[in-house]
Order: structure tokens, then sequence, then C-alpha cells
């Protein structure tokens, strides 16, 4: 794990210009659980940062903390501002939000679904102006999903849908998006679209904060946070070495991360299944 490559988004990190977001002893419970504990954490702007662990590190609550989706003691800001104190209009203008399993109605076209994205943007009971339009199709064309846009949600494939519901977050055009498992459904080339996607936003100045099991593909990300049993462990550039080897300590170093091609590939370490049985 020596080698360094020198492409990829985590190689063409830019200087970050700020804090995107901010959270100061965020602690959260769920039925009753404390999931995170006191979690202090200052998200660069302009970057990629990807949020890595095992199962039931508390990483989805972790995002849906820092969206302000969640009751949670401690504080989180904005862009500088305390995120409950923003009014829900501006807010939802500069935080954008892809959650698993998301809802909505099946017998909206994909069109639609991903004008609903434009709300923040929109009087009350306005329609869609000229810019919304072209939001909404820069989006489903991002997305590869501008040929079914006349389709109803319901009548997508779970690949689909996931891609149509990203292209209503990419919609919103906000300064912060935030993603949780955003590759779900999706097969290895729309995930490889997916990267470019983020590749195109960060050039934009855009934040990118995702939550992924795919760990290859999020050690592109500028910076990792490291999380494992509701605390960040690490949180660091992806190009140092220290950061990988925190990755593979929160899986008890059941996986090895190698360079192959100017990237870094994670790969299960088979050597050590013996000691967790058959």
């Amino acid at each position: 794990m020596n080698a360094q490559p020198e492409t990829g988004i985590a190689a063409a990190a830019s200087a970050s210009s700020g804090v995107a977001l901010s959270a100061q002893h965020v602690s959260a419970s769920l039925g009753g659980r404390q999931v995170l504990h006191g979690i202090s954490l200052d998200l660069a702007q302009g970057q990629w940062t990807s949020i890595l662990g095992p199962n039931g590190a508390g990483k989805s609550t972790l995002l849906k903390a820092l969206a302000g989706l969640l009751p949670h003691s401690g504080s989180v800001s904005l862009l500088g501002q305390p995120i409950h104190a923003m009014a829900a209009r501006p807010r939802a203008r500069a935080l954008s939000w892809l959650g698993q399993n998301e809802a909505s109605a099946d017998d909206l076209s994909a069109w639609d679904v991903v004008m609903l994205g434009r709300l923040p943007h929109q009087a009350w009971l306005a329609p869609p102006n000229e810019r919304d339009q072209a939001a909404v199709e820069r989006s489903l064309r991002y997305t590869q999903a501008w040929d079914w846009r006349h389709r109803a949600l319901g009548e997508l494939s779970g690949g689909e849908r996931q891609r149509v519901l990203l292209a209503r977050a990419l919609a919103v055009e906000a300064q912060v998006l935030l993603m949780d498992e955003p590759l779900a459904n999706l097969d290895p080339p729309h995930q490889a679209d997916w990267l470019c996607v983020v590749e195109a936003l960060l050039l934009q100045g855009t934040t990118v904060v995702s939550v992924l099991h795919e760990i290859t593909i999020a050690l592109n990300a500028n910076r990792l946070v490291v999380m494992r049993e509701g605390r960040v462990t690490h949180h660091g550039a992806t190009s140092d070495p220290a950061t990988r080897d925190a990755v593979c300590q929160a899986f008890d170093n059941r996986i090895a991360i190698y360079p192959l091609n100017q990237q870094w590939v994670a790969l299960p370490d088979f050597t050590k299944k013996a000691s967790h049985g058959n």
C-alpha cells in the first residue's frame, strides 16, 4: 500500500475554501439505543467526502444528522449557519438529500419526480420556468434517465428508479449534496457514470458527502471519514496512507487496499477467514 496513484478525483483535490458542514458533539439515538457518540467533524467545501465503516457503525445516522433530518444533541452548521435556525426554503436550496429506499409517488412520471427537486426555487403554486425545465433536463441527461422521462416511476427497474431519484437530487443545484447509498441497484457501468457525475459536481464547486458500501469507489473521494460503533475513528485525505490503514482497521483488517491502474482497489483478505469460522 505504499505506491501512490496519481490520477482520479482524490489526486485532483483542490484546496478547500471553507467548511460546508460542521458537527459539534453530535449524539443521536434510535429506538432508545444511542447510535452516535459525541461526534465533532468539519467537512470541507468543494470536496467529496465519503463515510466508510462496517455495518452498524452509524454512517447513515450521521448523514441524517448532518442533513438536519434526525433529532440529536450537539449542533450542526451548514455553510456557517446553524442548520435548524435556517428557514426551510433557503436550507432546501443549499442542501440536497438522496436517501436509501426513498419513497416517491409511483404514478408520477420521471420528469415530474425530478421537477420536485426544483420546488425550493419556485414561488408557491407557480409553474416551472425555463430555468427549472433546463435543470430537470440536464439532470436527467446527467444520469442517463432522459429516455424514460415520460414513464411512470412505478414502471421502472430498481436501477432506473435510482437514477431518476439521483436526478431529482441534482436538479436542486444545491451547494451541498448528501447521498446515502447512491449506488444501490446500479450496475458497474452506471456506478462509473455516477463517479463522472461527482467529478462534474466538484468542478462546479459542489460539496459531496456520501455513505457507500462500495469501498473501492469510496477510495476515489478526496477525503474519508471512517466510523466504528458510532464514533469517528479517522478523518483524513484518501491520499494519506494512514487513512487507508484506518479503513482496513475498521473492517478488522479483513480487507486490503492495493494500487491498480492508477487507483486504489479494496479486496477481501481471505487469509483472515479461518479465524472467523467457515
